[in-house]
């Protein structure tokens, strides 16, 4: 049976490692899968070297105070494919992690499967060449990238979305609204600040300040905040002084909370394309550090950030970004969702025109079987 190294960091990437890790063992029973993750992917089966908590962060600055442990990770890992010599080792997103450590699992001769590759036609396209040096297999997610790649000369497919499985609710609306003491006919709202810490301490306060101006506007309106997980009680502080009595926080649980909402607020990234899968309008934010914004910026390649309006190829969803993200601009752009009907249908039928284009169900199955075809050819050959 071969055995398979998943890396992936973020709660986004440890739930598409424990889909594809499941596919893997249903195609091949009893293959083995170690690596660096979260909860989702220990679930799945895998004997997990180390946890991403604690090295998930977004920024230059931040991102060099975790470097030590991360780079210790990463002397962990490669020690473990020294001993265990594993069939191919699959990287999901966290770039700046994974490049680096496919570059040495390269130099150990194991093949190197990029699904959930970084977004470099968006900033540092250079990572380009770099990719195609070190990776053997690159498999996408959005329709577009794959010609991108493929011009390059590295070998991709187009896989399709896993949250296209994945971003299933478990409850219904009104289940929901009930368990929590909502109204069910009433305006809600969901929060999404985002996954990471340093997102929070930049995002959440402004959210906050923005709830007693919705509700100030819209009658009856009420909010559910989605809490990722791993994340620490006093992140949550800007909640505490909201005298506005229909705010309920939800933890592990963003598809039920993406279901019971009529308008989200969320997070640039992974949430949008979440949230147009439930099809719900939505308002992008997001706000880094004003130091790491200032170096980054000349190096986006992109006009928009949300991911949701660079599938759709128009601005679906209003965005917010770094000065421009204030609680007046959120509560304007929520209430509009609420104030003007036509707009917010127009909304919605292009989040189903980005659906379709996500392609179709079974991404995390069609990744699976590319990663055994890597390691049946790795097998296949002989070994010193």
């Amino acid at each position: 049976m071969p055995t398979v190294m998943i890396s992936c960091g973020e709660p986004s990437g440890d739930l598409y490692a424990g889909a594809l890790a499941r596919e893997l063992q249903a195609l091949r029973s009893g293959m083995r899968i170690i690596g660096f993750g979260g909860e989702q992917l220990r679930a799945a089966g895998a004997e997990l070297v180390g946890d991403y908590r604690g090295l998930t962060v977004t920024g230059l600055f931040e991102a060099l105070r975790v470097l030590p442990r991360a780079l210790s990770m990463q002397r962990a890992l490669v020690a473990q494919a020294k001993r265990e010599r594993p069939d191919a080792l699959v990287v999901i997103d966290f770039p700046d992690f994974n490049f680096r450590l496919a570059e040495r699992m390269h130099r150990l001769g194991v093949p190197v499967v990029y699904y959930i590759c970084p977004q470099i036609w968006a900033w540092r396209p250079g990572r380009l060449r770099t990719l195609k040096r070190l990776v053997d297999h690159a498999l996408v997610i959005f329709p577009f990238e794959a010609p991108i790649y493929r011009e390059a000369g590295v070998k991709v497919d187009f896989v399709g979305h896993p949250l296209l499985d994945l971003a299933v609710a478990r409850v219904s609306r009104a289940q929901l609204l009930a368990e929590l003491g909502l109204v069910a006919d009433a305006p809600t709202i969901a929060l999404l600040p985002g996954s990471r810490p340093n997102e929070l301490r930049e995002i959440l306060p402004t959210l906050a300040a923005a709830v007693p101006l919705i509700a100030s506007r819209l009658d009856r309106a009420q909010f559910i905040l989605a809490r990722a997980p791993n994340l620490p009680d006093h992140l949550l502080a800007p909640l505490a002084g909201l005298s506005h009595p229909r705010v309920a926080v939800v933890a592990d649980r963003t598809d039920d909370v993406l279901a019971a909402s009529d308008v989200v607020v969320t997070a640039s990234g992974t949430a949008t394309v979440q949230t147009a899968i439930h099809e719900k309008p939505m308002v992008i934010v997001y706000r880094l550090s004003p130091l790491t914004y200032r170096l980054g910026k000349p190096l986006v390649k992109v006009d928009t950030f949300g991911m949701v309006n660079l599938v759709a190829g128009e601005s679906l969803a209003p965005e917010l970004i770094q000065d421009a993200l204030t609680p007046e601009a959120v509560a304007t752009e929520t209430v509009r969702f609420f104030k003007e009907p036509a707009y917010a249908a127009r909304t919605r039928e292009g989040l189903r025109a980005v659906r379709r284009k996500l392609g179709t169900r079974g991404a995390s199955r069609r990744a699976a079987e590319h990663v055994l075809a890597v390691c049946d050819r790795q097998a296949a050959r002989p070994r010193a």
